[in-house]
Parts: structure tokens; sequence; C-alpha cells
């Protein structure tokens, strides 16, 4: 049987997400999970209903990626990053917003007023959606051809 170090209630720092969301982002069954919560492949934590939830760091440990964010609107955008944010610059009416989405770090200039209504600050989960009607593509550091 495994070991139950480091099982517990999650911190109120850390991010969880219920076991049959877990499985359906890893692309495993709700029985793998709670297979792999069993031999310890998974780190797992009882919420107060003492049902299994996953820390978002194990999702992102065991798929190499952050998990694919569902934000429950319908646009027409499909680049969609979840992240978080790492800072908050607001100058005037204007913001510059850094947000942290897996390997990527993007800069969103947006109002100040969606900075308050968002609730915008360090930490907070957010989706960076990208819609342009143009892409400009470089090469860093050589010379053009």
């Amino acid at each position: 049987m495994a070991s139950q170090a480091g099982r517990g209630r999650a911190s109120k720092r850390e991010r969880t997400v219920k076991a049959g969301d877990a499985a359906r982002a890893l692309g495993i069954s709700l029985d793998t999970l709670r297979r792999w919560d069993r031999e310890g492949k998974i780190r797992v934590v009882r919420d107060a209903s003492n049902r299994r939830t996953v820390p978002v760091s194990e999702l992102e440990r065991l798929s190499g990626r952050p998990p694919r964010a569902r934000t429950g609107t319908r646009l027409s955008a499909r680049n969609r990053l979840a992240g978080v944010v790492r800072s908050v610059e607001v100058d005037g009416v204007m913001a510059l917003v850094e947000i942290e989405a897996g390997p990527y770090t993007l800069a969103a200039a947006i109002t100040r007023d969606a900075v308050e209504e968002l609730a915008l600050a360090p930490g907070v989960p957010v989706v960076a959606t990208i819609k342009a009607t143009s892409v400009m593509v470089g090469r860093e550091g050589g010379p053009a051809r």
C-alpha cells in the first residue's frame, strides 16, 4: 500500500482541481487516477468533504504543460493560454499586465478599469485570449538574407 506521506488537506495557497477534471486533463480514466494515487504516482489532497483533489502543480508535472483552460465562453479565438499574473503596473488610465503562461511570458496593455473589474494582481489565475489579424515572424541574432 502507498505511503500516506504528503497527503492531507490542501494548503490555502495551492490551487487544486477535482479528481475527474484532473483525469480528463491527463487523458486518463478516474479509475486510473485513483490507482495512481494508491501507488503513489500522483499526489492528491483531500478537500473538506474528504474527496480527492489534485494540485495543479501535479497536472503540470505529469503532463509537461499547464492544464487546458476552460473559459466557459464561446469565442472564435482559439489561441488561449492559461497562466498566472506575474505583475500589474498601472499608469493613468492604462495598465501593463505580465502573465506567466507555461514557458511563456505575455504582456498585455489593458485599461485600468479592466484591471480593477477583473481584480488582477500577482498570483491571480487568468486566461489570455489572443486574436490577431496579422502575426510578425522574425529571426533573432543574424543578418537577414
